[in-house]
């Protein structure tokens, strides 16, 4: 074994798996890097689930989100980005993020695309069209996906750090395509009984399906071809966006130092491993079946350290 490989290993041993809470890869990922990024990645990681947990816990609670709560909710947003831009001491979190920001040169774009994606939660129930819900995929995955590929790929010249030597924007965005649609597949029971759906309209009515159906299948009724065939599509467009994100990996790993081209493989593996989960023809598509064990993920992550190049 090279020093290299023992090195991430010795990394790897560090990471608790049972106390990094619904395994988010990107903090898996990032453990690999010194730990000043590491924390800035933890910050912006905190702050975007703090809003996203507050807009999807509303929506658990209320199925119908009326203009009362759209107020509500929208003034949460607007709370969360005076905490993102509060210069003034008061709010720590929003110290901590300033700090990352100014230290790290993270830009500003993904945070206010982020909460744009949240302020169409809270005036929209799902997506009529898919076009809509690529749209909203771009602040509520590539913006997120861009702040990790932005850390993961900034450089130090001279102490002082500096921008990555490709687009992070061009770059996160076909990861996080692929990330996402697979996140929804994987996450779609659990997703239906919290009164969520990303599945757009167009396509459940192509498919002869309805939104009724579809909790329906997600309370334990037998899924029929129609729905197959709703999953099969999605399936396919994530197929697509997994094949142009390794084209993009070949394109920026050369431009990487080693633990940053391993966290990019990481992450991706980690997508990767539930989408080779996906059984169209005769999955249930329940959370249990599609949602990877801690020693499934820990695997994962411990072979692509010794497979790494």
């Amino acid at each position: 074994m090279n020093s290299q490989t023992q090195k991430f290993l010795d990394v790897f041993n560090t990471i608790d798996f049972n106390r990094i809470k619904d395994h988010p890869n990107i903090l898996i990922a990032a453990n690999f890097w010194e730990e000043e990024r590491f924390l800035a990645a933890k910050v912006c990681y905190r702050l975007m689930r703090m809003l996203d947990d507050l807009i999807d816990n509303f929506k658990a609670e209320n199925k119908i989100i009326t203009d009362d709560g759209s107020k509500h909710l929208k003034s949460e947003i607007d709370k969360w980005l005076r905490i993102i831009y509060d210069s003034n001491g008061n709010s720590s979190i929003g110290e901590e993020l300033i700090k990352a920001v100014d230290r790290f040169i993270i830009p500003s774009w993904p945070l206010e695309a982020f909460a744009k994606s949240m302020i169409y939660d809270t005036d929209h129930n799902g997506f009529a069209t898919i076009e809509s819900f690529i749209e909203y995929s771009f602040g509520a995955s590539v913006a997120p996906a861009s702040i990790f590929v932005h850390l993961n790929s900034i450089r130090r010249v001279n102490g002082v750090y500096v921008n990555p030597l490709f687009d992070v924007k061009w770059a996160s965005t076909p990861c996080a395509f692929f990330s996402y649609i697979v996140h929804i597949i994987r996450d779609f029971q659990k997703d239906q009984m919290n009164n969520l759906n990303y599945f757009a309209d167009e396509l459940i009515f192509k498919y002869g399906l309805t939104r009724e159906s579809l909790r329906e299948f997600a309370e334990g009724a037998a899924v029929n071809d129609k729905f197959r065939n709703l999953i099969r599509h999605y399936y396919a467009l994530a197929d697509n966006y997994r094949k142009k994100t390794n084209e993009v990996l070949q394109s920026i790993q050369p431009l990487l130092e080693p633990r940053y081209k391993l966290s990019l493989e990481i992450i991706f593996n980690l997508y990767l491993m539930v989408f080779e989960r996906i059984k169209i023809e005769d999955g249930s598509f329940t959370t249990k079946e599609l949602c990877p064990g801690t020693d499934e993920i820990k695997e994962r992550v411990y072979d692509t350290i010794l497979n790494f190049d």
